[in-house]
């Protein structure tokens, strides 16, 4: 599974806006964002999620926006800026192997892994990562595509954020068979 990479041209089918009717970001994401919070978003893309998520942070709150396609993030700059929200959203493009976000240690509220992990190459060292930019009790929540991800993978996934020091918790509101939340213990 890992290695594949979603490439920019499938970014503008994913923005479209009536992917709302099968996935809304603010019934997803609106259970655990708040404002003021620093959010941490690896593999953006053109910012599905990551837009609604700055509205939630408001002016006092930060997401941080990861992708490793150049072209993913001038998009969602773009997007930002039309949105007048690109002074809440930090974007970096980071390398595949690694988040590259230890500026960024203990200081995120939360993370949101949303239809990426199964593109990473080294998935154990990329919730090491997320772990430490997490401030203590941080939350982490992960959703896979059903599509792309049998049932076995992603509790493999599950097992590897254990491994490397996150506990799984109850998920209020739970939309899918590919979703957990995971506490930094």
């Amino acid at each position: 599974m890992a290695g594949r990479v979603c490439p920019p041209w499938v970014g503008y089918f994913l923005i479209n806006p009536l992917r709302k009717l099968l996935e809304n970001p603010d019934k997803i994401l609106g259970r655990f964002v708040r404002e003021g919070m620093n959010v941490l978003e690896p593999g953006c893309g053109m910012g599905y999620f990551t837009l609604p998520m700055a509205r939630m942070v408001g002016p006092q709150g930060r997401v941080v926006a990861l992708d490793v396609q150049a072209k993913m993030l001038s998009v969602l700059g773009r997007r930002a800026e039309k949105a007048g929200l690109l002074n809440r959203i930090d974007l970096r493009r980071i390398k595949a192997n690694r988040l590259e976000i230890e500026d960024l240690s203990g200081e995120v509220d939360f993370a949101a892994a949303l239809h990426v992990v199964h593109e990473v190459p080294d998935q154990a060292a990329f919730f090491t990562d997320i772990r430490k930019a997490l401030k203590p009790g941080g939350k982490l929540l992960i959703v896979e595509p059903k599509g792309h991800v049998s049932q076995d993978q992603f509790e493999q996934t599950v097992v590897t954020a254990e491994k490397v020091g996150f506990k799984p918790e109850d998920l209020p509101g739970k939309t899918g068979d590919r979703e957990t939340l995971l506490t930094k213990t």
